[in-house]
């Protein structure tokens, strides 16, 4: 055969097997509808089932949350109709207060405790606060506990401690060389020294309260003549409620926390969780419970459980306020709202056997402990904010096959919602607004509740909030907190904009594409996890009247 001919032969037999292999490679079509295939039965098969599953389970906890709230609120309305006021259900008779400037032996001696970290913005405030409190001057002790790092600010507490001794209050300056066990650690340091054995009671005031000079008159009295009552906790009051959308948010949650939650746990088992300040313990309680132990972050709430296996009992007074502040920097409130669950999910991790084993409680009260008070509130509360209302909620628009009932969706949220707002009626009209943002920060509960109960990642910081102080009471720019002043970078929360984005998407995709109305929803849930994302909250405005 010719050299041509062969040539020929070859290229064609080459051409063959070039078209052979692209018809062997399946085409794009062909993948795309593969894939397709295969997301059908992936849907039909596992993820919508799945996805049914987690509505059923949202639905149940919703009940078991509604059920419980509004268990509560009975409680309330059943302690407002009837008048049981803590003065009826226990023994209380009024201490004359003409004896205290002859200093009668008759009263109990009072330790006072203001734990410090870098406070120098409030120090002087909740010193004096302290020190103006009534009682015979040889029958109180105020300790001042400055853990503080920051030179200015020890100096500060000094100074403040020195002049107030010189005017004759018996008030002692007390530092540590190391921070270890935060605050917990700070006041089993302070009950250490000698004077302290002396006492019969501790006040307990973080350092941007301000108690009114009748604290100890209220209090102490229903220690004295109810020898199984260990502590008696006061009632938040806000100095700077009204300074910006936030602390008005902050407020309707705390209020409902005070005037409902604790006041329903001291009426009806005689426990609540401690709030760590403006409260009064008996020491030989105290220390009967194993004293302050920092296990976890929420030391305060660890010795109230410890102290009621122990048979004690915890009383709240909601008719006794005490000034305080709340966090108006976002950073602040983030690192608070961080403590503040995965500590008490942390101490549910560690402490339910202890509960369940204890033979000095009641079964009824047992389940409470575990059920109402853990379960319901410290966990499940988080999981429903976030998992329903902000993930599988806004999904069912992506599967039509799952549908959730209006009452689980609309009536029932709204309803727990309502029950919320009369803890503080005067912000009604921001109630759009706190479910919102509420469930913004749904997220970070989430994510520190798992730290808690896993005992994962961050479960043992403590970052202390950062206080204003006298910085309050004016309205200026160049006074805000150091937050509105950091770089944008900083301020981003990359796990809110990704949520903020996947609502966005949803939403979208419903008006596009769904028969609901669940993208009026879905968009302005999308917009409160942007603004949470990328900070913007925590501005300054002028304060409202109230």
């Amino acid at each position: 055969m010719s050299p041509l001919p062969r040539l020929a032969h070859d290229t064609y037999s080459s051409m063959s097997q070039v078209r052979s292999f692209k018809a062997s490679i399946p085409k794009w079509e062909d993948i795309l509808t593969r894939i397709s295939l295969w997301w059908e039965q992936a849907r039909a098969v596992v993820v919508v089932p799945v996805f049914k599953f987690l509505v059923v389970l949202c639905l149940v906890m919703s009940v078991m949350l509604f059920v419980e709230m509004m268990y509560m609120g009975l409680v309330v309305a059943y302690i407002k109709l009837f008048k049981r006021k803590p003065e009826k259900v226990y023994k209380w008779e009024a201490m004359e207060e003409e004896d205290v400037e002859c200093g009668s032996e008759s009263f109990p001696m009072v330790l006072v405790q203001i734990p410090m970290y870098n406070e120098k913005e409030v120090c002087e405030q909740s010193i004096a606060a302290a020190c103006k409190i009534s009682w015979p001057a040889n029958r109180i002790i105020i300790q001042v506990l400055d853990d503080s790092t920051d030179p200015a600010s020890k100096e500060l507490v000094k100074e403040e401690c020195e002049r107030w001794s010189k005017e004759g209050v018996n008030i002692t300056f007390e530092i540590r060389d190391n921070r270890k066990g935060y605050k917990a650690g700070a006041l089993r340091e302070g009950m250490k020294h000698s004077y302290v054995k002396q006492c019969d009671y501790v006040a307990i005031f973080d350092a941007d309260f301000q108690p009114e000079p009748d604290f100890l008159f209220r209090t102490v009295p229903f220690l004295i003549h109810n020898p199984k009552l260990a502590l008696v906790q006061g009632r938040w009051e806000f100095v700077n409620a009204g300074q910006c959308m936030m602390t008005r948010l902050q407020e309707m949650s705390l209020s409902y926390h005070f005037m409902v939650e604790q006041q329903v746990g001291s009426s009806t088992f005689a426990f609540f969780g401690f709030n760590g300040t403006a409260g009064v313990w008996r020491i030989s309680a105290l220390n009967e419970s194993g004293g302050w132990n920092d296990q976890t972050t929420v030391e305060d709430m660890d010795l109230a459980v410890r102290a009621t296996l122990r048979g004690w009992k915890l009383l709240y007074l909601d008719d006794l306020k005490v000034k305080s502040e709340l966090p108006c920097s976002f950073n602040a409130l983030r690192s608070q709202q961080h403590r503040w669950t995965c500590g008490p999910a942390n101490l549910f991790r560690k402490m339910a056997g202890q509960i369940i084993r204890s033979e000095n409680v009641s079964v009824w009260k047992k389940l409470y402990m575990l059920y109402s008070f853990f379960f319901m509130r410290k966990i499940v509360a988080h999981i429903l904010s976030f998992c329903f209302y902000c993930v599988i909620l806004p999904a069912t628009v992506l599967f039509p096959e799952v549908t959730v009932p209006k009452w689980a969706a609309f009536y029932l949220p709204s309803l727990i919602t309502l029950l919320i707002a009369l803890g503080r009626l005067r912000s009604i009209h921001l109630l759009a607004f706190w479910v919102l943002f509420e469930n913004a920060m749904s997220l970070l509960r989430t994510k520190a509740l798992v730290m808690g109960l896993f005992e994962t990642g961050r479960v043992q910081e403590w970052v202390v909030t950062e206080k204003l102080g006298d910085g309050l009471k004016t309205k200026l720019i160049a006074q805000e907190p150091n937050e509105h002043h950091v770089r944008f970078r900083d301020r981003v929360h990359l796990m809110e904009l990704l949520v903020g984005a996947y609502l966005l998407f949803c939403g979208c995709y419903d008006i596009i594409y769904g028969k609901r109305t669940l993208f009026l929803y879905l968009l302005f849930q999308s917009m409160g996890f942007f603004i949470v994302g990328f900070g913007f909250v925590g501005k300054y405005v002028a304060a409202a009247s109230s």
